[in-house]
């Protein structure tokens, strides 16, 4: 007869782990000895062998139990369910590792691959790293709001490129973008988001963005307080007939001169 102390090292595991097995009934204990010492035999041996190959295997300890009891058929079927529940989780893992080395890359966080794929097309057109900061914040913001729809969303930006207006407006956002009123910059960026407007209108699809007013709102005083000369620009689409940045609007002919521009 064993000891405990010896059954564990003939099953090559610790006490702690034969008591863990006990108390959780895994392994019987059995009933004290006349001198008040517990003592195993050869069927305790190889039971505890078997939890500890199965365990060891990476069967969770709440089905080792159903295994040990089932026949052939049972088992084989136990063992293929284990089998898959863990390449489940080996997918699961791979998929995690997969986004924390994206995460490291810093703009995957809270963005679809659809938007940061359109940032990248940013950098390719020479949008300095200070505008594509605002536009990665704005676009987190944006797919939080409408998570079913953003890559439609960002399919129609992509559109948009295609348009040499477009691709010159953003080849202008490079360096900082506090820029004095008297930079040109500031005029033709008017001149070529009043073509833009003009051309939206007519597709009639400005104003139809699907945000409510606070959120606009909010976009807007990001990009304000972010980018001085944005106020600018919109000074000059004001005087223009034109409001908005994030949803842009006509102004009514006769309320031109009484609203003031947008602060």
């Amino acid at each position: 007869m064993l000891t405990i102390s010896q059954l564990a090292a003939y099953a090559g595991v610790t006490v702690r782990a034969v008591r863990h097995y006990h108390k959780i009934g895994l392994l019987p204990e059995p009933e004290r000895d006349r001198s008040g010492y517990r003592t195993y035999g050869a069927p305790a041996v190889v039971r505890l062998i078997r939890i500890h190959t199965l365990a060891s295997a990476g069967v969770p300890l709440a089905k080792v139990q159903k295994l040990l009891d089932a026949g052939p058929e049972e088992f084989a079927g136990g063992v293929q369910e284990i089998d898959a529940d863990l390449r489940a989780e080996i997918r699961r893992l791979q998929d995690t590792r997969k986004r924390l080395a994206r995460l490291a890359a810093g703009e995957h966080l809270a963005l679809p691959q659809s938007v940061v794929d359109y940032l990248d097309r940013l950098r390719g057109l020479g949008v300095g790293e200070r505008y594509i900061e605002l536009e990665r914040d704005a676009w987190i913001m944006i797919a939080a709001q409408v998570p079913h729809h953003i890559d439609f969303v960002i399919a129609k930006k992509h559109e948009e490129l295609d348009d040499p207006d477009m691709v010159r407006l953003y080849s202008l956002f490079t360096g900082e973008l506090d820029w004095p009123a008297d930079d040109p910059r500031i005029v033709e960026i008017a001149d070529i988001l009043e073509r833009l407007m003009i051309r939206a209108v007519e597709a009639g699809e400005a104003g139809s963005d699907g945000f409510d007013d606070q959120f606009v709102a909010l976009m807007d005083s990001t990009m304000l307080e972010s980018a001085p000369g944005a106020e600018l620009v919109l000074a000059i689409l004001h005087e223009r007939g034109w409001r908005g940045w994030t949803r842009v609007e006509r102004v009514v002919a006769d309320r031109v001169d009484t609203e003031p521009p947008p602060p």
